[in-house]
């Protein structure tokens, strides 16, 4: 029996989102390829390793086995490899993010990058979209990883993905009377500063009853009927719904989760990052679970 690292690769992976599609947007592969390298390792094994509970798939018997050593050989595999590939790139880099990108993929990438180029040592943090911006133009940081307007986007800006971003409720409470509660990201949230400009224009009355920090902590908020968000359309689901205004709103704009560097600088540690990051988190991550 020969097991190739790649499919327990994808076995893990699929262990770890809890389903084939999710599984496949993290590594980057098709649902279908996913499915053909848990097949042939089912059919190398002799044996299922996954069984379908509900809308998730969870290990087997045999799948359990298979886990700890599955772990062991790919975090061999992926010491040996990175040995071979390291370079000689050197230097300290500032990294920082919003929190709309899955900190267990930004976890895995930083460590894939280090074992790739020991010399580098990267320094990661998760703050606010409007603190990213100014740290990163007055070189207080090297790379930010935050949301902008189409408007606000720039040539030298790497995007990552698009999103359309909706006003959400649950689907209990359609909150048709004013004030609106709302519900934001705290006193530094970016979407505030299109938002509260389109309830003025059109004189919806709101006030602000809740802010957190995670979109998680706003989603569980929404579900729990206080009151009203702006969220990316992917948290829709479930009992979480688009919320119908009493008046006609403008449209919300569409999102940029992009890649900024200092501007006019990007010295090759800095590049080889970025290329990373641009790499590992180009598809559009999964809504939270309900």
């Amino acid at each position: 029996m020969q097991l190739d690292i790649e499919s327990l690769r994808v076995l893990l992976t699929v262990l770890d989102t809890g389903g084939m599609t999710s599984a496949a947007q993290r590594l980057h592969m098709g649902q279908s390829a996913v499915s053909r390298k848990v097949q042939r390792l089912e059919e190398r094994v002799g044996q299922p390793l996954l069984i379908r509970d509900g809308h998730t798939l969870r290990p087997t018997r045999a799948g359990r086995a298979l886990i700890p050593d599955a772990k062991e050989m790919i975090e061999l595999h992926d010491r040996a490899a990175a040995r071979l590939e390291s370079s000689e790139l050197s230097g300290n880099i500032s990294l920082s993010s919003n929190g709309e990108i899955d900190m267990v993929q930004i976890a895995s990438l930083l460590g894939a990058f280090r074992r790739r180029h020991p010399g580098t040592e990267v320094e990661f943090s998760v703050d606010h979209t409007g603190a990213l911006q100014d740290w990163v133009d007055a070189g207080d940081l090297d790379v930010a990883i935050f949301q902008v307007t189409d408007e606000a986007l720039r040539p030298t800006d790497i995007k990552l993905w698009t999103e359309k971003l909706v006003f959400v409720t649950s689907a209990s409470d359609p909150f048709a009377d004013q004030p609106v509660p709302f519900l934001d990201f705290g006193d530094h949230c970016y979407y505030n500063e299109f938002t509260h400009g389109i309830f003025e224009r059109a004189g919806v009355a709101f006030r602000t009853v809740f802010s957190a920090a995670s979109s998680n902590d706003v989603r569980a908020a929404v579900q729990a009927g206080i009151g009203v968000a702006t969220m990316s359309a992917r948290y829709l689901g479930d009992d979480v719904v688009e919320w119908k205004p009493p008046v006609e709103l403008e449209p919300l704009p569409h999102i940029n989760q992009i890649i900024r560097t200092v501007p006019g600088e990007r010295p090759e540690a800095v590049a080889a990052l970025v290329e990373t990051i641009r790499n590992e988190l180009r598809v559009t991550p999964s809504a939270v679970a309900a």
